[in-house]
């Protein structure tokens, strides 16, 4: 079983930054694929970034390509969400999730991929 904990949502003005954490427990997470998500109220949990198990790839949204960037802390067993230049339409609820990935060569951005699920972190970008 995998716990993740967001954090580092908040208020922030167009063209700024945010940088998301993802703290796990429970299992380590060298083995585990991981995603970012978001939702905003009325529509479906969109894909936003995903890193592979070994860390060798990580997939974009072409909504956030160049300006997000995921990266995984496998000694802090923590993921992060760099956010920059940010938009109005990237307001919504940030979640954190993970799913076994291990020798698994291929990429996941479907929610239904994903077992781990965190409670989410609010992004609210300002125009």
């Amino acid at each position: 079983q995998v716990q993740l904990v967001e954090s580092g949502g908040g208020l922030v003005q167009a063209g700024g930054s945010l940088r998301l954490s993802c703290a796990a427990s429970g299992r380590t997470l060298s083995s585990y694929d991981m995603g970012w998500f978001r939702q905003t109220p009325g529509k479906e949990r969109e894909f936003v970034a995903t890193i592979t198990w070994n860390r060798f790839s990580t997939y974009y949204s072409d909504s956030v390509k160049g300006r997000f960037t995921i990266s995984k802390d496998n000694a802090k067993n923590t993921v992060y969400l760099q956010m920059n230049s940010l938009k109005p339409e990237d307001t919504g609820v940030y979640y954190c999730a993970a799913r076994w990935g291990k020798y698994d060569s291929s990429w996941y951005r479907n929610s239904g991929d994903y077992n781990y699920w965190g409670q989410g972190t609010q992004v609210t970008v300002s125009s």
